[in-house]
């Protein structure tokens, strides 16, 4: 097992052009730990820095105390116990299942029964014994992925990269691969960096998740802290939906123009308690009551409402001109309009107000 720790991890390259600013960051012991991030904001260029496969231009890396990167330090690849799980597999075609599985063990330098005994045990926890014959080419995507985890697993790895390793799996063979590497995961306990630019597939998977922007984390939690109780405007809206409204706190309430009085969740964000007056609310759409308009519930008219087999996401707006989104389990279509009530929100610091819309920072500072 290991335990890795980030300090103010740099990478430039040589055209000037900056990967990672600064990144901090602790992966615990057995963690399964997920960095969710757009394209380009550096992850693929982490997992390589902890892999070894390129150089840090600033601060350090350590596995259970054993520097690996920094300043005079740079620990090779081949010496890290690094299993790497690629999203384009990697495989070699013209190896069998269980050659490509025992590959690590033969460069390792391990005598042919041991590591043939090391990849049957692989295969078996990854569910492919009975295709350990067969090539890359006789196997589905999903197949050669597993292969791909087993020949991870045989390397002796402390620690388990992944690289968007479903991004190539149609849609109904990535909840099956999920569930396998949790399994996995369960059964060898290895340390686990994941990166992922698919939501729904992070908060599936991990115990905690980094929300990676510009080089930086952003946000690091567990997914059900990250979903209700983001640290910024660019965290909520990057994970799940949901509206950001202008309001003002008093106590444990927001007031909102035209919707009335909403109870906070409780906490900060990032330990920051927001002060009394102006604010932001961030309200998911599980959070948005729907309802014929009249008492307790202000009237909004429907803008968009999507089918999503059972459900309807809507997006309404009031007429104070407030965006809201909400989940709908009957029939309604655009052009309609709802009652709705708000049951909560979670209140982000004024400053935040700037990712608003002028016109409604105003209503908020009048």
């Amino acid at each position: 097992m290991a335990e890795l720790t980030i300090k103010g991890l740099g990478k430039r390259f040589d055209d000037g052009s900056r990967a990672l600013a600064g990144l901090d960051a602790t992966i615990r012991d057995g963690e399964f730990f997920v960095v969710l991030g757009p394209s380009g904001c550096g992850k693929s260029t982490l997992l390589r820095l902890i892999a070894g496969l390129e150089t840090a231009t600033e601060g350090s890396i350590a596995c259970d105390g054993t520097p690996w990167s920094g300043p005079g330090v740079h620990l090779r690849a081949e010496d890290r116990r690094v299993g790497f799980v690629f999203q384009s597999y990697a495989l070699w075609p013209h190896m069998t299942v269980a050659e490509n599985v025992a590959f690590p063990a033969e460069a390792a330098g391990l005598k042919r029964p041991e590591r043939e005994a090391l990849a049957a045990r692989c295969l078996e926890t990854v569910g492919l014994t009975p295709h350990a014959a067969r090539r890359p080419a006789e196997l589905s995507g999903g197949q050669r992925q597993r292969v791909a985890l087993a020949r991870a697993l045989a390397s002796d790895a402390r620690l388990v990269l992944m690289d968007e390793p479903l991004a190539n799996l149609d849609p109904h063979l990535r909840a099956a691969m999920e569930e396998e590497f949790l399994r996995v995961h369960r059964v060898g306990g290895a340390t686990t960096l994941y990166i992922t630019h698919d939501q729904r597939e992070a908060m599936g998977l991990a115990d905690r998740i980094a929300v990676m922007m510009d080089g930086r984390f952003a946000q690091v939690a567990a997914p059900d802290d990250l979903y209700w109780r983001p640290a910024s405007v660019a965290v909520a809206r990057f994970v799940g939906r949901g509206a950001l409204l202008p309001a003002t706190r008093r106590g444990g309430l927001a007031r909102l123009e035209g919707l009335g009085e909403v109870p906070l969740r409780e906490g900060a964000p990032d330990g920051r308690p927001v002060p009394e007056g102006p604010c932001g609310l961030f309200v998911r759409p599980e959070e948005v009551s729907l309802g014929a308009p009249g008492p307790g519930f202000a009237p909004a008219r429907v803008l968009r409402a999507t089918y999503r087999g059972g459900l309807r996401e809507l997006t309404l707006e009031t007429p104070e001109g407030l965006t809201l989104e909400a989940i709908a389990t009957g029939p309604v279509a655009a052009g309609e309009t709802l009652g709705v009530a708000l049951r909560s929100g979670w209140a982000l610091p004024a400053p935040e107000l700037a990712a608003l819309a002028p016109d409604a920072r105003d209503r908020v500072e009048a």
